[in-house]
């Protein structure tokens, strides 16, 4: 069984925990055992325990941020030495891409990164398909250790510890324990508002990036955006001057919760071509597609700010596209 360290900041922590999720099959299989510093245990020496995993380990997952980046132990303290082991064929290090950020220039940018092409996991509308990429690279991973360690058939089957070996667990401070020790978390009103609100504010922004980038890329074709209040923005694209697009986003619309796109503009909230409201699973909130707008049903995909932003943006940019 291969032993897997996440190498994370702890504001990444929800994505960390989505991504381990998605490992769980390879955990199921015995192909992994993860860990991470959320595994201390009450008395345990905080830094031993982390370099301990850190120079044992045979698989580092680099959950990638800005917040990874700008973190000191993150950056000089784990990731500085498991490169070094990485170099010296010790360790497989594979950067996990979370967020946009400049992480090209870091001493790890020469590696392949998961997801396919290092495309934020926040930048995909359904975060499960990211997730499950870096799922299937890890296995990979795992494959070529054994292949080249040639102890295939004695991961697929590892042996009962010993006797010796649970006494020099225990003795190193790291008795035997579950890694499914994660709890369903309760989600407010108060929070699954907020989280609406911003979600709101990110994608008014969103849009009028995106219309002042698209001016700037594309001669011939201009937009403009208007936040009407806090609520509600328009949103128009033009082709040589001709109105070819025109979109109103609106709070509301699904019993008062939701985020609405109407094709046009319009200060009513009594219709909309599309609809998202907030959901939540056991690890955070995120926005979900009535799918409307594709008339194919009801979606289940679960919708980063980005990924509701591009959403909305797509069916909004999809005229100009056809020209």
């Amino acid at each position: 069984m291969a032993k897997l360290f996440f190498s994370y900041s702890h504001k990444d922590e929800q994505l960390r925990d989505q991504l381990e999720v998605q490992l769980a099959m390879l955990k199921r299989q015995g192909v992994i055992e993860t860990w991470h510093d959320r595994r201390i245990t009450a008395g345990e020496d905080l830094d031993h325990a982390i370099s301990m995993h850190v120079e044992e380990d045979d698989v580092i997952l680099l959950l990638v941020s800005p917040d990874f980046l700008a973190s000191d132990y993150c950056y000089d303290v784990e990731m500085t030495r498991v490169m070094e082991r990485a170099k010296a064929g010790e360790a497989v290090v594979i950067p996990v891409i979370l967020r946009p950020c400049d992480w090209h220039h870091a001493p790890f940018g020469k590696l392949r990164a998961s997801p396919t092409d290092g495309k934020p996991v926040t930048m995909w509308a359904n975060q499960d398909e990211p997730m499950l990429e870096v799922a299937r690279d890890v296995r990979a991973a795992v494959e070529r250790l054994d292949a080249g360690r040639g102890t295939a058939s004695a991961r697929r089957a590892p042996a009962p510890p010993t006797t010796s070996m649970v006494a020099a667990s225990k003795s190193a401070g790291r008795g035997p324990r579950s890694s499914n020790l994660a709890v369903a978390k309760v989600f407010t009103d108060h929070d699954r508002d907020g989280f609406l609100t911003e979600a709101f504010d990110y994608m008014a922004a969103y849009f009028e990036n995106s219309l002042e980038e698209m001016r700037a890329r594309n001669p011939g074709l201009q937009g403009t955006f208007r936040r009407v209040d806090a609520n509600r923005f328009f949103a128009t694209g033009y082709r040589d001057g001709r109105a070819v697009a025109r979109a109103t986003v609106f709070m509301g619309g699904m019993m008062g919760r939701g985020i609405s796109y109407v094709i046009g503009e319009t200060t009513e909230s009594n219709g909309y071509n599309e609809n998202l409201r907030v959901d939540a699973d056991d690890h955070g909130l995120f926005l979900k597609s009535m799918g409307m707008a594709s008339m194919g049903g009801r979606s289940e995909a679960k919708l980063t700010f980005e990924g509701a932003a591009e959403l909305y943006w797509s069916m909004f940019v999809a005229p100009l596209q056809r020209g």
